[in-house]
């Protein structure tokens, strides 16, 4: 608090010239925010993978050995990495053009005129001023203070903020949470160590995610089993080839190469992005990618009222004189005089200044700016006739003992949705820790709350997708509850007053999970429903604007925050909505469902391969045959089985919300499933071996096989492109019409050494198909029951 009518003059900051010699000397705030990966950083991270390492090596001896037609899967990895790049790029551009919009712009004084700059434009010795929301955006020393709080929480871990007075340090990454003031700048750039960690800390990010933890691990896996099959591979079939090493290098690497999933990494990575594209286009700024996943896995949202389900803006209503000594022109001026001693007002008090402008003849002598865990401001003024008195502002069942008459009459402007705050006189003085025991009710402030013309639809989005909505707001529970309850929020009839909430978390969480709406919640309890409803197993996602909601997005699974929220909000949570549009939300929820289900839909056609891949290996070695395929033959496969048609359906529309366990999830039915085409494939590859007789009968029984395991790869596309829509149909039968082609073009037949002999074994080949086809369906209809997700 202050006294303004003693405060020395305000401190006027820089000139243009100290700001000139100080860029000169390189003391300037030069740490790069950026929201994405460097181009130099998306290009190695696409180009130097484990497995384009691996399947590099192989192009390589296939070049060797030759023909070229057999290493068509090292222009295939050429593309794929290619296209990887290219859609990141397109994602770093769209995230780096929000990032600049959303960006925070401190006040700084230069020449004693405030004036909003880049925080890269800050230096050495700069006066930045401080106000509610602000955060600190380089370490300080305050030279102003009015009541100024500071919350040091996010680097300290101290949860109660802290009051500043001139000569007191300021840390980069704390935030205002009442009050106001100015700091210079004593270190910026990198010697600024909160500002380090806030650099790696807002770096855009391709790790912590569920699903490509899971990508990880199967691809550990999977070169586990690569390199001893490999060498079993080599030595069984220079055995079997004899001294044609050049051959039998071929069969090997046509072993090795389907059981790399290389487009599942591809593809993660290209959903991730083309996502990112889409939720730009709506002004979603995406500050973490795998916030898309999270957002998809949530089942509780927890909604701040305020600039959530209302507009940032209000409007007096009414004014009701509770006072008889007091007439309505005098407590207008009160209002008007309490207006303008606090340089910074929230939207309660706009309003008041709005309505009522006229604050003249009351002189401001000390001042409590307004903040959520007291929930009421205050002034001190010599009035017209000199008369000094204390007057406070803010929630009347704060300010007024339980049982007070105003009460009830504040509870029936509540019910009707209205906000109400209470003008009192305070007998004690501001700084008193018992200043609001009796005060002397003088006035209620009806306030009138614009709702969000689309917050009704979105709320009965969230219900039909099961995610339960929770309302928590530091206003009026009756009142919130009337506003939930306008906008149609199942049990807004019933909300609760969180002061009466149990402390203990497991008592606390029962609560939560019976309750829609609760009001009158303090900042730390906001922190603590969302580390309650966490222990019960729910994703929680927390929205919100304000400083009261920094500490509940923190520690929310994904928390978001409103464009027009404050500089601290927008720096912790994951998710930005700079159109300041709750009606985003949906869009980020579909768009984080279209990529975990795909993902885990088409991972399941990538991973099937890799287990028939290893099965036939297995098997040849075992049984001393030569390997039945060539490069060339599984590259086609491949291409018509698995990369065009996953591509498709990775960026199709999927409205099923993510599930746990994604390794677990796709493996139950790509182990049967692989297992199943092997073994067919294997025993056409045998009987065709039986019935064909003659030398180099070695091309026809590779063709038979080849038959065989497309169609029971095509059988297994066909499900997973369920459930059908004609442009599913379209995709499954444009492959089937390609493999077509190929086998009626005589120049294809001879690219791809593809030729089938006689007709009763291509139709042996398609009886074996058709067995392997029934006992897919039956297998996953089986697994379905006994594993369900």
């Amino acid at each position: 608090m202050s006294d303004p009518a003693h405060s020395p003059a305000p401190h006027t900051g820089l000139t243009k010239a100290e700001v000139a010699e100080r860029v000169a000397r390189g003391e300037v705030n030069d740490v790069p925010v950026r929201s994405s990966r460097s181009t130099a950083e998306i290009v190695r991270a696409n180009v130097f993978t484990r497995f384009n390492a691996i399947i590099g090596v192989l192009f390589l001896i296939i070049l060797v050995v030759g023909p070229i037609q057999d290493g068509l899967f090292g222009f295939v990895i050429v593309a794929n990495t290619a296209i990887g790049i290219i859609q990141e790029l397109r994602a770093k551009k769209t995230l780096d053009s929000l990032a600049v919009i959303g960006e925070a712009k401190p006040t700084v004084r230069r020449d004693g005129v405030p004036t909003a700059i880049g925080t890269g434009e800050i230096v050495l010795g700069d006066l930045i001023e401080l106000g509610p929301g602000d955060k600190c955006v380089v370490d300080g020393e305050v030279v102003e203070a009015d009541g100024l709080e500071i919350d040091e929480s996010l680097l300290t871990g101290e949860a109660d903020p802290v009051l500043k007075k001139p000569g007191d340090k300021v840390m980069s990454g704390s935030f205002v949470v009442a009050g106001g003031g100015a700091h210079t700048a004593t270190k910026v750039g990198r010697e600024a160590y909160a500002a380090q960690l806030a650099e790696e800390a807002s770096r855009f990010t391709l790790v912590h995610s569920e699903l490509r933890t899971g990508i990880s691990q199967i691809l550990k896996y999977v070169t586990w089993m690569m390199l001893p099959t490999a060498v079993g591979l080599v030595i069984s079939q220079l055995v079997v080839q004899g001294h044609d090493w050049k051959e039998a290098v071929r069969r090997m690497v046509a072993g090795i190469v389907p059981m790399v999933p290389e487009g599942l990494v591809l593809l993660t990575s290209v959903a991730f992005a083309i996502g990112v594209i889409r939720l730009g286009r709506k002004q979603c700024l995406v500050q973490e990618l795998p916030a898309i996943e999270g957002l998809a896995r949530v089942d509780t949202v927890c909604l701040d009222k305020t600039g959530t389900l209302t507009e940032g803006g209000m409007d007096v209503s009414e004014l009701r004189v509770l006072l008889k000594s007091a007439d309505e022109a005098y407590v207008r001026q009160v209002l008007g005089a309490l207006g303008e001693s606090d340089p910074r007002p929230n939207a309660s008090l706009q309003a008041i200044i709005d309505a009522y402008p006229d604050g003249s003849g009351w002189r401001c002598t000390e001042s409590l700016p307004f903040s959520s865990a007291r929930k009421y401001s205050g002034a001190a003024f010599n009035g017209p006739d000199a008369e000094s008195s204390n007057w406070l502002l803010g929630a009347p069942d704060v300010l007024l003992p339980d049982g007070h008459p105003s009460l009830s009459e504040v509870e029936q402007l509540n019910a009707q949705g209205l906000r109400v705050l209470l003008l009192a006189r305070a007998e004690r003085e501001l700084d008193d820790p018992r200043v609001v025991e009796d005060v002397r009710p003088t006035a209620l402030v009806v306030l009138e709350q614009r709702l969000r013309p689309d917050a009704g639809e979105t709320l009965r989005y969230f219900a039909r997708q099961d995610v339960s909505a929770k309302v928590i707001s530091g206003d009026n529970a009756v009142s919130v509850g009337a506003v939930a309850a306008k906008l149609g929020l199942p049990g807004a009839e019933a909300p609760v007053d969180a002061r009466k909430l149990p402390a203990e978390k497991e008592s606390m969480a029962e609560a939560l999970e019976g309750g829609a709406v609760f009001g009158r919640v303090t900042p730390q309890q906001k922190r603590d429903m969302v580390a309650a409803l966490q222990s019960r197993g729910h994703t929680v996602a927390m929205t919100g604007d304000g400083v009261n909601d920094v500490l509940a997005l923190k520690d929310a699974d994904i928390g978001v925050s409103m464009g027009s929220g404050s500089e601290a909000t927008r720096a912790v949570a994951q998710i930005v909505l700079l159109n300041n549009s709750f009606a985003t939300l949906p869009s980020v929820v579909a768009e984080g469902r279209r990529v975990i289900g795909n993902i885990t839909r088409v991972a399941t056609l990538f991973l099937t391969k890799t287990v028939y891949s290893v099965l036939l290996a297995i098997l040849v070695i075992c049984s001393r045959v030569p390997y039945p395929f060539l490069p060339r033959h599984l590259t086609l496969l491949s291409t018509l089985t698995i990369g065009v048609p996953a591509f498709f359906l990775a960026l199709a529309p999927n409205t099923e919300r993510a599930k746990p366990h994604f390794v677990r999830r796709v493996m139950r039915y790509a182990v049967p499933a692989g297992l199943i085409a092997g073994l067919a494939t294997f025993a056409a590859y045998l009987v065709s071996r039986a019935y064909y007789t003659g030398t180099d009968t070695l091309a026809a029984e590779t063709s038979v096989a080849t038959l065989t395991l497309f169609l029971i790869s095509m059988w297994v596309l066909a499900i997973i492109a369920r459930p059908y829509t004609w442009w599913r149909i379209a995709l499954v039968l444009a492959m089937g019409l390609g493999f077509l082609v190929v086998l009626a073009t005589p120049w294809l037949q001879r690219f791809f050494a593809l030729k089938l002999v006689g007709t009763t074994m291509p139709w042996t080949a398609v009886a074996i198909s058709a067995v392997a086809a029934v006992a897919l369906e039956l297998v996953w209809r089986l697994v379905g029951r006994r594993f369900p997700a």
